[in-house]
């Protein structure tokens, strides 16, 4: 049986960050039901043409999923576990931000399967929380990560974030410290990125951040990767370090191309070579459902051009690389005839690295891969 994955958009939130161009949004905790209602008729015109498929990993994001009552994420789950067909060893995540849980809430995570949380942190320091537009604070995260342990959660995810207004080089060493000690198994370290549309944005574009320069960026991701690797963790995505056996399945369903659905305001798909997403307006989401339509803005075909492609580029997000046999077995070429000179190009330039098995991005490579990865689109 085919394997398949899940994405559930909850776009509810206590607050929008300052940084966030998600399709999320708060004051509207009166249309959560019947969102949930959405979702659920949402699944079920899913639900026939996926009867041939095994659902493999489910992750619940946003939005703040956990801002709302658990039993609604339940209900979803529930519905998931009694009409598809679900994989014994299935990873179900869900985000959630610091305090916004209690154990009654935990319990009923746990009864619905979740065994995966993703905790967005961003940082221990107050007040570039508070520049951040976060409304918890270093001491809110530190409660809900030991409630989530007393509750038996040990595969857990913490966001950070680096480049943020004011931070130091020694700020940012300081929040990843902090986690090794928590004996955190899996941490996504972004560097901050300016949204077009976001209050940030405007700020930056008065001169009102200030952020670290180019140099003292780099200097700061690559003192985190060595502190990491020499603590344990193995970095097997560029922005994503885990213990052994912690990575994030859901996420190598995306870079490996393999399909997966998304329900929800806004979440997209690919499935059977085409890409489809849903309209990120509440109101037409919900009618639409009502009607018994399948909320679907857009689509596209994607070749077999486009997909090995896409497959190289998600591929050098891995640190591993490209598997070049995985890529013959799945598209009947071989990479090094197919891509010969964007290869060679950026083998000589230092950027590329390549033994039996992978093709992968040297530790410069890392730092330019969108140089790379343009020179492999058609």
């Amino acid at each position: 049986m085919k394997e398949l994955s899940i994405y559930i958009h909850i776009p509810f939130c206590s607050s929008k960050c300052f940084y966030c161009d998600f399709t999320s949004f708060s004051g509207q905790s009166n249309r959560v039901k019947e969102y949930i209602d959405s979702l659920i008729v949402e699944l079920s015109l899913h639900k026939d043409s996926l009867q041939d498929y095994r659902i493999k990993t489910i992750f619940i994001g946003g939005g703040t999923p956990s801002a709302i009552d658990a039993k609604y994420i339940f209900k979803v789950l529930d519905y998931i576990y009694k009409n598809f067909n679900i994989s014994s060893d299935m990873e179900v995540s869900m985000e959630l931000n610091p305090g916004t849980i209690e154990f009654e809430k935990l319990n009923i995570y746990k009864e619905a399967g979740i065994n995966r949380i993703s905790m967005g942190l961003q940082t221990f320091n107050n007040n570039i929380l508070k520049k951040l537009g976060r409304i918890h604070s270093a001491e809110d995260f530190l409660q809900s990560y030991n409630m989530l342990d007393n509750a038996g959660f040990e595969n857990i995810n913490v966001d950070l974030m680096f480049n943020l207004p004011d931070q130091t080089i020694s700020d940012g060493m300081k929040d990843v410290e902090a986690l090794v000690r928590l004996g955190v198994k899996h941490i996504s370290y972004y560097s901050l990125i300016i949204e077009p549309g976001t209050l940030m944005h405007k700020w930056h574009q008065e001169n009102r951040l200030k952020l670290l320069d180019e140099d003292s960026e780099r200097k700061l991701y690559y003192n985190v990767k060595d502190f990491l690797k020499e603590n344990g963790y193995q970095h097997y995505e560029i922005s994503n370090f885990s213990m052994k056996d912690y990575e994030c399945k859901h996420n190598m369903v995306y870079w490996k191309i393999k399909p997966y659905i998304g329900v929800g305001l806004s979440s997209h798909s690919y499935l059977n070579n085409k890409r489809f997403w849903n309209t990120d307006d509440l109101s037409s989401y919900i009618q639409e459902l009502k009607k018994g339509k399948l909320p679907i803005e857009e689509d596209e075909i994607i070749s077999k051009d486009i997909e090995m492609a896409e497959f190289c580029i998600f591929g050098l997000r891995l640190v591993e690389g490209i598997d070049k046999r995985e890529f013959k077995d799945k598209f009947g070429v071989d990479i090094k005839v197919l891509y010969k000179d964007t290869i060679e190009k950026h083998k000589n330039s230092d950027l590329l690295f390549e033994d039996d098995r992978y093709l992968k991005l040297t530790d410069k490579g890392l730092d330019l891969a969108n140089i790379v990865e343009v020179d492999f689109l058609p």
